[in-house]
């Protein structure tokens, strides 16, 4: 006997099942002129001559050291010769848009990282070469802008209306497919993934080349902007993750203003305050940022701040956990006077500290040509590592011995905390000088066991352990 799903569901259920499906055509129509896709492009060095690569050198090998000239093919003259010349080579495609009418464009820090040249196409084809404003890797927020005007600016929505569980949309040019339309629902807010950023984490389908493209509510507003996903095949695995526009354009204006992003620090390495910490300490609840070394004449030291203490509120914020404390000293504006509060000795004390500023991100050299570019260590994958030799120049100015630089830090390694920069300076309680003790110890090593590492970051030598990806 059939069953109608008439007789199923009353009249009023079915018709408020039917409202509640959501419908993203008019999202689309009305914020997908405002999406824009980003290519970017890189200066590669070479040089066409005749008689072949390397020749000149060769002839001043044999005439150095005395040594018969073999017969070589005839060479044009110098002045006729092709000069070294330099080629554009396409370098990735992301997503971005648009913030203004008059033409600035909001996208990720890394879409244009390195870029010589950035092109923005709209969705009516129109082609602009774009200048950047400003990009900050630590929030990975950039700007750009083309010289256009009249243009569809998207509406920026209230990050904390957002709610979990809410219909999100995102639209971008993933595996550089134009204007592709995903959508899903909010997963968790105030995702700690990041120094500075709490993520929105989100379902929504993201995959490479959605980067910088924006995160929609159901009232066609940008809530954040696409940046990261959890994968352990490159691909989207059903875990995404969205900077905050609220913190997005706290950035963008200091980037619009000034080209750079001022942040606050006050010279601590903390850590989670853990429960066996809470109760040993009689702090009653594990709460607080654990203060696990002071940094010699830093404001934190200046003002009294002790390995050992409990940092529980700063300027009257409560401080729930570890990762709070960098985000509210971070957006607080250098030279300001704050009131640090530490758990001590079994009581609080409220110390001044004078807020001192992060020095800025410091440009990567880029690489003459291809041959100056390391080659990315694969040995250590399986703990989500890739890493290359450090140059002189990089050796010299971290005052390292040796070690070898982080290329690309992911699963494993990314949860443990570590990130591209890092320069690891042991494995496994082992020194590594170069990358190939670097895979000597990782080979012997039982990959299921974890993985300490001693690494520098900027001033600070830091301690972590990596468990391999399963």
């Amino acid at each position: 006997m059939a069953v109608s799903a008439a007789a199923l569901f009353p009249t009023g259920v079915a018709h408020a099942q039917a409202r509640a499906l959501p419908d993203f055509t008019d999202l689309v129509d009305q914020v997908g002129p405002s999406v824009v896709n980003i290519r970017t492009l890189e200066k590669v060095s070479s040089r066409a001559q005749q008689g072949g690569p390397g020749e000149e050198e060769m002839l001043e090998f044999f005439k150095r050291f005395g040594l018969p000239i073999p017969n070589l093919p005839k060479q044009a003259p110098r002045q006729n010769r092709p000069q070294q010349q330099e080629e554009e080579q396409p370098r990735g495609v992301g997503s971005g848009f648009i913030l203004t009418s008059d033409g600035v464009i909001m996208t990720n820090a890394h879409v244009v990282e390195g870029a010589d040249e950035v092109l923005v196409t709209l969705t009516d084809k129109r082609e602009f070469k774009a200048k950047i404003l400003g990009a900050d890797k630590r929030s990975d927020v950039a700007v750009v802008k083309i010289e256009a005007s009249g243009l569809p600016a998207v509406k920026v929505g209230d990050v904390n209306r957002l709610r979990v569980g809410e219909w999100v949309m995102a639209i971008g040019s993933p595996f550089g497919l134009e204007n592709t339309v995903t959508a899903g629902i909010v997963s968790a807010k105030q995702r700690d993934t990041g120094d500075f950023l709490p993520f929105i984490q989100t379902d929504v389908a993201i995959n490479p080349g959605n980067s910088g493209g924006p995160l929609i509510n159901m009232r066609g507003e940008v809530v954040g902007i696409n940046s990261q996903i959890y994968s352990r095949s490159g691909g989207f695995m059903g875990i995404s993750f969205s900077i905050p526009m609220d913190e997005a354009v706290r950035v963008s204006d200091q980037l619009r203003a000034t080209g750079r992003v001022s942040r606050g620090r006050i010279g601590v390495q903390i850590d989670q305050v853990t429960k066996d910490v809470a109760e040993s300490i009689g702090l009653g609840k594990p709460t607080g940022a654990l203060v696990r070394g002071v940094e010699a004449g830093s404001p934190a030291e200046k003002a009294g701040v002790e390995a050992g203490d409990i940092i529980t509120r700063f300027d009257g914020k409560v401080i729930e956990k570890s990762s709070d404390l960098p985000r509210i000293v971070g957006g607080t504006k250098p030279g300001t006077k704050s009131t640090v509060t530490v758990f001590r000795r079994g009581g609080s004390k409220d110390l001044q500290v004078v807020i001192a500023e992060i020095e800025a991100d410091k440009p990567v050299a880029k690489a003459n040509s291809k041959d100056d570019k390391p080659n990315a260590s694969t040995a250590a994958q399986v703990f989500g590592l890739a890493v290359a030799p450090l140059t002189e120049a990089q050796r010299k100015e971290a005052g390292v011995r040796g070690g070898v630089r982080i290329e690309g830090a992911t699963d494993a390694a990314a949860r443990a905390g570590l990130r591209e920069g890092d320069i690891i300076l042991q494995v496994a309680n082992v020194e590594v000088l170069n990358v190939k003790e670097f895979d000597a110890v990782i080979a012997k090593h039982d990959k299921s066991k974890p993985l300490n590492v001693l690494f520098r970051r900027g001033d600070w030598t830091q301690y972590a352990v990596i468990r391999a990806n399963r």
